[in-house]
């Protein structure tokens, strides 16, 4: 028995988020990815364990999960293997064997997401599944001052939407950060964990921070508020990106590129 490591990208236009529901009619990457290897695998048990949920209409580059299989394919092809039993719009870019020990979420050190705004005076059709628009200028060197303010150790409970069941909402922000190219603003944020909407909540007061409507200064006196009224709302989840989960294990795994 092997644990594999599979490295995941995907369009979460068409599914209810990455987590498996109980209902099988409703569609999530987690179902498909398992449908998928189940049959190439042909071990109908199969479970896969991912490292972070992300919720409707969400995309990844590099969500992460585990399956343990009984397997003679070389674990570097199971991409390949895998590809035409997949929708066109998840893809498993990368496997590796691990140990046995691993997991997925708990072995997380960190990871990074990014959130993309068409800024302009009208939509780009073209960008309306991947990004939020936004008419109105952004001020991009104050949404940079106010980024910089969430790089610490802080309870977060500003930046959590409700219905959350955490038993702590501190967290740890490594780096944030704001950059354009052309009419695409991006939002990069880097933690050890994130709350529930937290980067959605973080991206909806950058954008007012953007607009004028809070001072970049402004972050900290929200976050030690603790009051989710004070930061900005809670914007749309087309625009978020899981691009990379990290681990350091000293051998246990690498980190990789998604």
């Amino acid at each position: 028995m092997k644990r594999i490591l599979l490295t995941i990208a995907y369009d979460g236009t068409n599914y209810s988020g990455w987590q498996k529901q109980l209902s099988p009619e409703v569609k999530t990457v987690e179902g498909e990815l398992e449908k998928a290897l189940r049959a190439l695998f042909r071990s109908p048990n199969l479970i896969c364990i991912g490292a972070s949920r992300t919720d409707r209409g969400v995309h990844a580059l590099g969500q992460r999960a585990t399956i343990d299989v009984e397997t003679n394919i070389p674990v570097e092809k199971i991409p390949l293997a895998v590809r035409s039993l997949l929708p066109s719009d998840i893809v498993v870019v990368k496997a590796e064997e691990v140990p046995a020990d691993f997991h997925p979420r708990y072995d997380c050190i960190k990871k990074t997401y990014e959130y993309r705004i068409w800024n302009g005076p009208m939509r780009n059709p073209k960008e309306r599944l991947y990004t939020t628009f936004v008419y109105s200028p952004l001020d991009l060197e104050k949404m940079n001052k106010a980024a910089s303010n969430f790089i610490g150790t802080y309870d977060f409970a500003a930046f959590c939407a409700a219905g959350s069941t955490v038993s702590s909402t501190v967290r740890s922000i490594f780096d944030c950060y704001v950059k354009s190219e052309g009419n695409v603003i991006s939002i990069y944020v880097t933690g050890d964990g994130f709350l529930y909407n937290m980067v959605r909540i973080m991206a909806g007061t950058l954008i007012a921070v953007g607009q004028g409507k809070i001072p970049p200064d402004e972050i900290l006196e929200i976050i030690e508020s603790r009051s989710r009224e004070k930061a900005g709302i809670t914007v749309e989840p087309q625009g978020l990106t899981l691009q990379e989960i990290y681990y350091d294990l000293h051998g246990k795994a690498v980190d990789s590129e998604g």
